[in-house]
C-alpha cells in the first residue's frame, strides 16, 4: 500500500517504485499524475510543450520503475521539478540513486526547484534547453528517423 497522495502541491511526492509497482501500473500512474500535476509542473509544462524553444517533451512519462516529470526523447534528457521535501529525510539519498538509474541509461537529469519554476517558469523552461550542449540533428523532411510506434513503414517485409 502506498502512502504517497496521489497528488502533491508544489513539485512535492514520491514518484519512485512501490512494492506492487512496474509494468501497466506504471501508465496507470503516469496517467493520473497527468492529470493532478502540481502548479510548478502545469506552469513549466506551458512552456515546454509549445516546442517554441525547439524541443518536443512528454510530461509524466513512464520509464520503469520511475515515472518522470518531464522527459525529451530526442535529447534524452529528464526533467524534474523538486519541492521542499526533496531536501528533507531520505528523499535526497532516493533521488541521488534514482538520478544514478537514469545516467546508467545514457539519460541527463536536470533536477529544478519549484521554487524557481513558481518566481519564471519561461526562464527554468530556456535554461533547460540551453543546457544541451550539443545541437540536435533535425531533418529538413523525408520521413521520421525511425518507425513511429514500432511499425516499419519502409515497404520491405
Amino acid at each position: 500500500m502506498s502512502l504517497d497522495p496521489p497528488h502533491a502541491p508544489h513539485g512535492e511526492g514520491d514518484r519512485s517504485p512501490k512494492a506492487n509497482g512496474g509494468g501497466a501500473s506504471t501508465v496507470a500512474r503516469a496517467r493520473r499524475l497527468r492529470r493532478t500535476m502540481s502548479l510548478p509542473e502545469i506552469l513549466l509544462w506551458q512552456c515546454l510543450r509549445r516546442r517554441s524553444l525547439g524541443l518536443k517533451f512528454r510530461k509524466q512519462h513512464p520509464l520503469w520503475p520511475y515515472l518522470l516529470d518531464f522527459y525529451c526523447p530526442e535529447a534524452r534528457l529528464v526533467v524534474e521539478v523538486d519541492g521542499e521535501a526533496h531536501d528533507r529525510g531520505d528523499r535526497p539519498a532516493r533521488d541521488a540513486a534514482r538520478d544514478h538509474f537514469l545516467r546508467q541509461r545514457g539519460l541527463t537529469v536536470i533536477r529544478v526547484p519549484a521554487r524557481d519554476v513558481l518566481a519564471s517558469p519561461q526562464t527554468v523552461a530556456e535554461a533547460i534547453v540551453a543546457s544541451v550542449a550539443e545541437p540536435l540533428h533535425r531533418p529538413a523532411g523525408g520521413p521520421p528517423p525511425h518507425a513511429p510506434h514500432g511499425e516499419d513503414r519502409s515497404g520491405v517485409h
